[in-house]
């Protein structure tokens, strides 16, 4: 995959790609902007949708003059209308809006950038559609991996990696298809409390926990990198993107975040992707593929970055890694409890409701809980996560 001039990206896209950006106003969705805004010979913004951010939406509208837009809190509907009252721009309100908007025809590509299980719903109704998926909610295939690959090989839909952790492995994996992997390795900054003993951890603050050293992100994505929980979805999410086996799947403590991750093949060789912390370039990357084009993103200098340590996560201390294995190698209904009390333990511990050690101590009892049942349809999942959600508000 060469880097291609500008003209012969356009010629091999032939039109413009129309965008549905969902979760525009989040950190993934505003880059996802920058992007899109930096190319406007390739891209065009189709859909925007919020969920609670009016201003930063309304915002957005103005700029890039979407077809549609999506408030979901039905509260803030009518202020956004009136906002964009003299705008060629429908709007509409509420969660279902979302899985009707991604399926309009004049939509080719959805950006899956919401947060948590919200993003499940639409996904599924893109696929349904037939759109191209770029995926950065990684809850989508933690909780439904079985039924999202299903219907994504029933609907021949294509599904591009915007996590730069699944990206760097994808990348990794051009040209090799043919060739078999021993295993992949997914690479972890460690998070803001890498070698804190689990007496300090007892008394640490969201705001603490909110200051992860090399990435910014939002507030849940934030928490689950300092407790290791996205390292864990990370791992079942790589499991269903690049059908792997448990075993095939290493996490190493890498505290620069340079080598976004590696794959090794049964060779022995091993691949790696690097660069600078930056978002942009792999939901560049899912929205070009298979080339690559020109950018103005900061460069990777070895001589400022000249060491590379590499470490096993502890997790007798962080066990919300060992807790998204075991949910996975289960399988059925457990990931989709596992997100469900992850979530609910996130919001309270952001509310200051329960510790930090507490989220994983309710995480563990609500697996616990639960009866094993497979799940075959999105209502079994819905009902799966309502279950979750209860029993581990319950144990606050």
């Amino acid at each position: 995959m060469a880097c291609v001039s500008l003209q012969t990206l356009i010629e091999g896209m032939r039109t413009k790609k129309h965008i549905a950006v969902l979760g525009s106003t989040g950190s993934i969705g505003t880059q996802a902007l920058e992007v899109i805004a930096a190319h406007p010979d390739l891209f065009e913004v189709e859909t925007l949708t919020a969920y609670n951010n009016a201003d930063l939406l309304i915002q957005q509208a103005y700029k890039f003059v979407p077809n549609q837009v999506v408030i979901v809190n039905e509260q803030r509907y009518e202020y956004v209308k009136e906002a964009l009252a003299h705008y060629p721009i429908k709007v509409y309100t509420g969660a279902k809006s979302l899985s009707e908007v991604v399926s309009m025809p004049s939509v080719d590509v959805v950006l899956a950038a919401m947060v948590g299980y919200a993003g499940l719903a639409p996904t599924i109704a893109a696929i349904q559609a037939g759109k191209t998926i770029a995926l950065a909610n990684k809850e989508t295939l933690v909780v439904a991996g079985e039924l999202i690959t299903r219907l994504a090989r029933q609907h021949k839909v294509n599904i591009y990696p915007v996590d730069s952790e699944h990206s760097a492995i994808f990348q990794c994996l051009a040209g090799e298809m043919h060739n078999p992997v021993e295993k992949i390795i997914l690479t972890a900054s460690g998070g803001p409390f890498r070698g804190w003993s689990r007496e300090k951890l007892k008394s640490v603050s969201p705001d603490q926990a909110l200051k992860h050293p090399n990435w910014c992100m939002g507030n849940k994505i934030s928490i689950d990198s300092a407790t290791l929980m996205n390292k864990g979805f990370e791992v079942i999410e790589a499991k269903w993107l690049f059908d792997l086996e448990p075993s095939q799947i290493e996490v190493l403590i890498h505290p620069q975040s340079i080598i976004h991750s590696m794959v090794q093949f049964a060779d022995g060789s091993i691949k790696a992707q690097l660069g600078v912390p930056d978002m942009r370039l792999p939901i560049q990357y899912a929205l070009t593929f298979p080339y690559r084009l020109k950018t103005d993103f900061p460069r990777l200098s070895f001589t400022e970055c000249s060491q590379f340590t590499f470490e096993k996560p502890d997790t007798t201390i962080f066990r919300n890694l060992d807790l998204a294995y075991e949910a996975m190698a289960k399988g059925g209904n457990i990931p989709c409890v596992l997100n469900a009390a992850n979530e609910v333990v996130v919001n309270a511990f952001l509310c200051e409701q329960i510790g930090f050690l507490e989220m994983s101590d309710i995480i563990e009892k609500t697996m616990m809980k639960t009866s094993f049942s497979p799940c075959n349809s999105l209502e079994d999942y819905e009902e799966a996560d309502r279950w979750a959600r209860a029993y581990a508000s319950s144990l606050i």
